[in-house]
């Protein structure tokens, strides 16, 4: 079954490495109905903490509550982005993957975060084609 919200995740990784950036993507979503997209505009827009989960987050403005919401994310979520789901109690995060980049899972379920892994194959190979061919963007990225 095709997620709508992940998806949206997806095609915002596609958009982000169509532009130059990181292709890394975001959805923030409540009820089956997607609040916001967003992608890694660390390139784009010279901002050092613009990483994906961060510009949906930023896309989908002032909230009342995040508690009745899922996070999708195309690669699991870095310390920044796991304290920022944490901050603001983000029940769930869905994960396109974690194979080329292990993130902060035992954080995030350690603070009562249901972790969803989808290991998407077509996230696997973007991330993997980026870190080969854009090795130095991507060590900064991560702060290597």
């Amino acid at each position: 079954m095709v997620d709508p919200a992940f998806e949206a995740a997806f095609a915002a990784a596609q958009e982000s490495l169509a532009e130059g950036g990181i292709p890394i993507g975001a959805a923030l979503a409540r009820g089956g109905d997607i609040i916001a997209t967003g992608h890694n505009e660390r390139v784009q827009h010279g901002d050092p903490i613009a990483h994906g989960e961060m510009s949906a987050l930023r896309a989908a403005g002032r909230q009342h509550s995040y508690r009745d919401t899922t996070l999708y994310t195309t690669l699991a979520p870095c310390a920044m982005c796991t304290g920022t789901i944490i901050q603001f109690k983000i029940p769930r995060v869905v994960v396109g993957e974690a194979r080329t980049f292990p993130g902060e899972f035992d954080l995030l379920r350690s603070r009562g975060v249901e972790v969803v892994v989808l290991d998407d194959e077509r996230c696997v190979e973007m991330m993997r084609a980026f870190q080969r061919d854009h090795a130095e963007l991507w060590a900064e990225d991560i702060a290597e």
